[in-house]
């Protein structure tokens, strides 16, 4: 009997010990498993007598209520304490602001807004969107757009060029977007009107340039248009874009390959300390080139000059976004900043509209 006691007092033990579920299911097995001490005091019963039995069976059936009791408190126990150290590691304290949600912490680039906000207003004037490849060849950057050789925007100094190829031809990144015009002219069969909205590459680097930027081109060609619907579709642009009532533009002239006659467009404007604002003031801003196309353009994109005639125009979506958007330097726009994209970015599943504002 004492032996059974003393068991009973190490298997308590054992179970008071015990740190945790799983040492306390090691003290189950090792005293009511199949090998355990319990189990194999319980299977020495049948090889006593009768009298015997009664006894021993009795005193050992006691220890085993005890020790199966004490097992269940025990893990009543350790399960409360792993709950309460649970819910202590997991506490939220409600009275912190709520974490926006992923849809309201990120930001659109303003370089993507102002994308948007082109392609929607020009989509709501009757344009199309085309693209093109960021790879070109001399031909359509340049030959086809009437660069005569040796035209210095050819040279290395202003233009990415690949190694030459066995035939001596060159590859190059566009140096702008007008060969998507080409390629349009090529493909489809006037009336044609389209903008060109990409990414171009010219070796230049300062505050207000970068090797590669984005520009968007337009493009119309028809039997019956002229400079006087190219001026209404800029000034109606100008409003819809800078979100203004009146825009008072003035019109020089210039000199471009693929037009003639070329213009530059002026914007008037009222240069503030840190901000422009557009349809006042008494300066004049240049924000765009255009012009007619060229005969020889035509004439290369096998459309007859003397049925069709056609406008383009051209302008830097950098430019336009840090003009409408107060951004002091060109750079930032490539420079992956997260603190800059959370103060310059767009709030994103607003889509601009002209209806319900472009940049609201």
């Amino acid at each position: 009997m004492s032996d059974i006691t003393a068991l009973q007092d190490d298997l308590l033990n054992q179970i008071g010990a015990a740190s945790d579920e799983a040492a306390l299911e090691a003290v189950r097995v090792s005293a009511l498993g199949k090998k355990g001490s319990i189990s194999a005091l319980l299977a020495t019963l049948g090889k006593m007598s009768p009298d015997q039995r009664k006894v021993e069976g009795a005193a050992i059936n006691a220890v085993k209520d005890k020790v199966t009791q004490a097992l269940g408190e025990r893990r009543d126990l350790l399960k409360s304490a792993a709950l309460d150290a649970r819910l202590a590691r997991e506490t939220l304290d409600v009275t912190l602001p709520v974490r926006d949600a992923p849809a309201e912490a990120g930001r659109i680039h303003p370089l993507s807004q102002v994308w948007d906000e082109l392609t929607t207003i020009f989509a709501d004037m009757g344009f199309t969107i085309a693209e093109g490849p960021d790879i070109e060849t001399d031909d359509y950057n340049f030959t086809k757009l009437n660069f005569p050789i040796g035209h210095p925007a050819r040279e290395m100094h202003d233009t990415f060029f690949f190694n030459p190829k066995e035939d001596g031809s060159r590859l190059l990144l566009r140096t702008h977007t007008s060969p998507v015009q080409v390629r349009t002219m090529l493909s489809q069969t006037p009336p044609i009107r389209v903008v060109c909205p990409g990414r171009t590459y010219r070796i230049d680097s300062d505050a207000t340039h970068t090797p590669q930027f984005h520009q968007v081109e337009g493009l119309v060609i028809d039997k019956g248009s002229h400079l006087g619907h190219l001026k209404w579709i800029l000034h109606e642009f100008c409003k819809a874009f800078f979100e203004v009532d009146n825009v008072n533009m003035r019109f020089r002239p210039s000199f471009f390959p693929f037009t003639e006659p070329s213009l530059e467009v002026d914007i008037q404007c009222r240069r503030g300390k840190d901000e422009i604002r557009f349809g006042e003031g008494e300066d004049w801003l240049e924000i765009l080139g255009c012009g007619m196309v060229h005969p020889n353009v035509l004439r290369a994109c096998n459309i007859d000059p003397d049925v069709y005639q056609g406008f383009a125009w051209g302008m830097g979506i950098d430019r336009i976004a840090m003009l409408k958007y107060g951004l002091p330097d060109l750079r930032a726009l490539f420079d992956a900043d997260v603190r800059w994209l959370n103060h310059y970015g767009f709030r994103p599943l607003e889509v601009p509209t002209l209806a319900g504002g472009l940049s609201s």
